[in-house]
């Protein structure tokens, strides 16, 4: 019988810390608010045939009410013609933007920004870090399929199905990286040991649909 009860323990307990929190399902969103903000920011974003995206002229950061530390993320987005978005992670609201504080996943039209002439900020990089593995963007005005897992510390960046980044969170070797890149004189950056996700919203127009989140 105890053998039993531990079993029951063991799934129910793997269950609960794998269950997705849709953030966006096409109509509604949930646990997302405005970076520095106490709200959703309304006159920033809006929801448009079933995709969450910025409205042009404005620009707010979303960025999640929770903080995660081993989780997965999954979501689409698209972008116009030399867009330009990203994907935070691990970030705070301590700065006064979240680029300050949060490691990201590039979004890019590589085929016309001039971002996309290096691997380094392509679509799917840890930006300004460590260049995609390949090139793995859909066309304009196509969906782009992002799974960020991070499981102790052990990070990867999905694009499509093809896993193009993978990493050490805060190992000597990112710190290296860092230190060399233009993140050296941030003080915020990648220093936290759990955070918010956060998505881009200053940059132009973005589509985003069938976002969830599960903790690991």
């Amino acid at each position: 019988m105890k053998k039993i009860n531990l079993l029951l323990m063991l799934l129910f307990g793997c269950s609960s810390s794998s269950e997705w929190n849709v953030l966006f399902d096409g109509m509604k969103v949930n646990g997302l608010k405005g970076y520095n903000q106490t709200g959703f920011p309304t006159e920033d974003w809006t929801i448009v045939d079933g995709n969450l995206k910025t409205i042009p002229g404005h620009g707010v950061d979303l960025i999640s009410e929770d903080v995660y530390k081993n989780f997965e993320l999954e979501l689409e987005w698209r972008v116009p013609v030399s867009g330009n978005s990203g994907i935070f992670y691990f970030a705070t609201e301590d700065g006064d933007y979240i680029w300050q504080s949060a490691p990201e996943m590039q979004i890019l039209d590589d085929s016309t920004h001039t971002e996309g002439k290096s691997t380094l900020t392509s679509a799917g990089s840890l930006y300004g870090l460590i260049a995609a593995s390949e090139s793995v963007v859909n066309p304009v005005g196509e969906f782009n399929k992002v799974r960020i897992k991070v499981k102790d510390n052990y990070v990867e960046h999905w694009l499509n199905g093809t896993k193009v980044v993978e990493y050490i969170y805060q190992s000597d070797h990112m710190k290296e990286l860092i230190a060399k890149s233009k993140f050296k004189n941030m003080p915020l950056f990648a220093k936290a040991k759990e955070g918010r996700i956060g998505l881009q919203g200053d940059h132009g127009e973005i589509w985003y649909r069938n976002i969830r989140i599960r903790k690991l």
